[in-house]
């Protein structure tokens, strides 16, 4: 999994400084250099890279840090905290309200796990009691249809299509209707996969958005899409409002930096990660978790409190 290598370099960055005999302004800089160039090669955006190296920079300050303090301990738990930051823009995900009908709209670039992320979704909060089901507004991709009622089907989940209406516009609606007279706690919406330059899907996506009113937008992206995750998470973000982020394939070769630039450009949090193809094979994202395990510390909370 190349997200482990890129783990493996920045710890391997880490340990090379903590090894160091003295830690002055050099090793510290040959450190950011190699963290930022480990970020760079796993298609981390620059502009986000190069905020990591400042925010890290304006923690550290070496001829001000105080006589006992550790300066290898100060330095990791800086370099862990601006990773950790990267991931946690300041908007929070919409909470949804149990007892009542929460319409979520799933947006996404066609191949992203958008359809199998929708029944993930609804899975996992059926089986934290909520009343869920899924709409397939995705008329433009041939079996998309199937492929949602297929799944849902098989963790048994409610779902709403047609094989007749050809607006997806419609369908969405109708189906959201449906669904909330019927006392449905969660209604999630599937719909068309698009292309940035594709204008058409992209007016499509605000018309439905406008038709159901949804309490969130989810963007699917998949981890591997490298350094065009910027400006695809950007033209999302300029014609729908993104609330939060799903990351879907974590399981295979993604470079996974991607994922770090679309938070960037969209300033919403990941909520979830895809991390197999099974139904249950999705978790609720945790940033701190996420980096830690990134960078081989475990459990990081003994080194923050060893910094307090």
């Amino acid at each position: 999994m190349v997200l482990e290598s890129l783990g493996g370099r920045i710890a391997g960055a880490l340990r090379k400084m903590s090894n160091a005999t003295v830690i002055d302004e050099d090793v510290l800089n040959s450190m950011l250099g190699e963290i930022a160039r480990a970020l760079l090669e796993a298609d981390v955006n620059v502009k986000t890279v190069a905020a990591l190296r400042r925010d890290v920079r304006a923690a550290v300050d070496l001829e001000s840090v105080a006589a006992g303090v550790n300066k290898r301990r100060l330095i990791q738990k800086c370099v862990f905290d601006a990773v950790a930051a990267m991931l946690t823009p300041a908007r929070k995900p919409v909470a949804l309200k149990k007892g009542k009908p929460n319409v979520v709209m799933f947006v996404g670039l066609q191949g992203n796990g958008k359809t199998t992320s929708c029944v993930k979704y609804a899975y996992w909060h059926k089986r934290r009691g909520w009343k869920t089901c899924v709409v397939c507004a995705d008329t433009f991709r041939a079996g998309a249809f199937d492929q949602l009622k297929q799944g849902a089907t098989k963790a048994k989940i409610p779902f709403y299509g047609s094989y007749t209406e050809t607006d997806p516009v419609t369908i969405a609606a109708d189906g959201v209707a449906t669904f909330r007279k019927e006392g449905y706690e969660l209604i999630i919406v599937d719909t068309s996969g698009r292309h940035m330059q594709e204008a058409a899907l992209f007016d499509e996506m605000a018309a439905m958005e406008a038709a159901v009113s949804p309490d969130e937008v989810v963007f699917v992206m998949d981890s591997s899409i490298g350094q065009a995750a910027q400006d695809q998470a950007a033209a999302f973000r300029d014609k729908v409002k993104v609330g939060s982020i799903v990351v879907t394939k974590l399981d295979g070769n993604a470079k996974g930096g991607g994922a770090l630039s679309a938070v960037s450009a969209t300033g919403a949090p990941i909520t979830f990660i895809g991390t197999g193809e099974h139904t249950d094979a999705f978790e609720p994202f945790n940033p701190q978790t996420f980096v830690g395990r990134l960078l081989g510390m475990g459990d990081i909370s003994g080194l923050v409190s060893s910094m307090k």
